[in-house]
């Protein structure tokens, strides 16, 4: 039988034309909406999709977020909305999630990075495929334009909803859309879209290369990352960093280019550094990437779940959980034996009952055993 695919489905017109698309083709599928809360209409456009998910025989379901309020909306929107998706696609027994964007999206993305000053990593186009929350995510629909897919819903008879922050202003992808309609030069939605596809193509090149030199270059130590500047261009130091950081820090998203910048010159000239979650040293002329105990403080699971990356295998019970070792470091006697800098073992995971500490497996405290998922090399090159 094969597998089903999971459909994210907001009411709009890609992702409903992608509905009708996968439906129409006949592979097996349900749909997920999630509303987010923010417009009163959203209630009504869910309703709508199951509806529509009713007609084609795809099971629906809905899903809500509340904003807390803090952040950037768009950011922490996309982010919640990536979470209970997927979420949604491991009980439903889903490994692969399709989303609807369109060869638009890329000019539109193309034009938003280009105003931020980005360089080849976020000019290339959208990523088709990638992996994040243990699911595998595609965008069949990169090639199709937005114009193609509503006459295909229009032929079908097909309705779909439109969200109207598409043309608010106050947002930077109405801005790129807006701006697309009056570009100088001749220039066209598809030729941005067709000048991101050749920078992809160069990106995968580049990702090839820092493949090889990651080999040789980045070497990891339990929980840590350790970087041999020697002989890299600046550039291949630069990606090699974001490797690291991306690995440590567990961010599907690269850091800002100046927060990296300041890091590498700091590294550079001996002094320490952080960028996103991770701090960093040079030491014995290699560069330690390490899991900041700051980023990691608060984070608790029970002791039979994943811990920041970590895996823990031991004499589980209930009353058991993982969180960080922190300070209580001084409580394991041995730990210098373990070879691992005091700073690193402070976000090493341990296991609590309570306030008591069972054991702390890098600092050689009682019977349990770690390991870090996935393995470093063979990550996947982070997002801009």
């Amino acid at each position: 039988m094969p597998p089903v695919l999971g459909l994210a489905v907001s009411g709009g017109g890609d992702s409903v034309a992608l509905l009708l698309l996968a439906a129409e083709a006949g592979i097996p599928c349900r749909a997920v909406t999630v509303d987010h809360g923010l417009r009163p209409e959203a209630a009504e456009e869910a309703r709508q999709v199951a509806d529509l998910c009713a007609r084609l025989q795809v099971p629906h379901q809905v899903l809500r977020w509340q904003w807390d309020g803090r952040g950037n909306l768009p950011d922490a929107a996309r982010r919640a909305r990536r979470r209970l998706m997927a979420g949604w696609a491991r009980d439903q027994g889903i490994g692969t999630i399709a989303l609807g964007h369109t060869r638009d999206d890329v000019a539109e993305t193309f034009l938003m990075r280009l105003a931020r000053g980005a360089g080849l990593d976020g000019l290339s186009a959208m990523s088709p495929a990638w992996e994040e929350h243990g699911l595998h995510w595609r965008r069949p629909l990169l090639s199709v334009g937005r114009e193609e897919l509503r006459d295909l819903l229009r032929a079908r008879r097909v309705r779909w909803a439109e969200d109207p922050t598409n043309t608010d202003t106050t947002y930077e992808r109405a801005r790129a859309r807006q701006a697309l309609g009056d570009l100088p030069l001749g220039l066209t939605r598809d030729r941005l879209a067709e000048v991101a596809q050749h920078l992809a193509k160069a990106r995968a090149a580049l990702d090839a290369a820092t493949d090889t030199a990651a080999r040789h270059h980045l070497q990891q130590d339990r929980g840590d990352v350790l970087l041999n500047p020697e002989g890299l261009d600046p550039e291949m130091r630069r990606r090699l960093l974001l490797r690291a950081v991306a690995w440590v820090g567990r961010q599907p998203y690269a850091p800002r280019a100046v927060s990296v910048a300041r890091a590498m010159d700091a590294l550079t000239n001996g002094r320490p550094a952080a960028v996103q979650g991770c701090g960093m040293v040079a030491q014995n002329g290699a560069w330690r990437i390490y899991r900041e105990w700051a980023a990691v403080r608060g984070f608790c699971t029970p002791a039979t779940d994943p811990w920041d990356g970590w895996r823990l295998d031991g004499p589980a019970h209930p009353d058991l959980h993982i969180a960080a070792l922190g300070e209580a470091v001084a409580r394991c006697p041995t730990w210098r034996n373990s070879g691992l800098p005091r700073r690193s073992l402070l976000a090493s995971p341990a296991v609590w009952r309570g306030e008591t500490l069972v054991a702390a497996p890098l600092a050689g405290l009682g019977s349990w055993t770690a390991r870090r998922e996935p393995p470093l090399i063979g990550l996947n090159p982070p997002r801009e």
